[in-house]
């Protein structure tokens, strides 16, 4: 779940397709795969306006409660990123999911993780 601010509703919560590079850039396509009324969506209205994001990722076993687990990354919007950070999240998204193997992005949202909080029902 991609996080953003919406300028009057506040919190605007998105599931998203994700992926992360080594150094802390997250990319959220914007694809041509699944319909939109627009290829301008939302959160990057959103992020225009404020920079700030969080992006949830979770873990939840209805089994066994021990192996529950979350982590937050607090991410600030990066407008104009390197070509280089572009193509290596492009391609990352490539190599991992299936529908973006030819890469039908409109464009790549970057962000700069700026802080990670998580936490886990046990050690291991």
């Amino acid at each position: 779940m991609f996080c953003t601010l919406h300028p009057e509703r506040g919190p605007d919560p998105q599931p998203v397709v994700y992926t992360v590079t080594d150094d802390g850039y997250v990319g959220v396509p914007i694809d041509k795969v699944k319909p939109k009324k627009s290829s301008r969506l939302q959160r990057e209205d959103n992020l225009a306006a404020d920079p700030r994001g969080s992006l949830l990722v979770e873990h939840w076993d209805a089994d066994d409660w021990s192996r529950l687990w979350w982590v937050r990354a607090d991410c600030e919007h990066v407008p104009d990123p390197p070509s280089a950070v572009v193509d290596e999240l492009a391609d990352r998204l490539a190599g991992t999911v299936p529908q973006y193997a030819d890469k039908p992005f409109h464009r790549v949202l970057v962000c700069r993780i700026v802080r990670i909080t998580g936490w886990a029902a046990s050690e291991g």
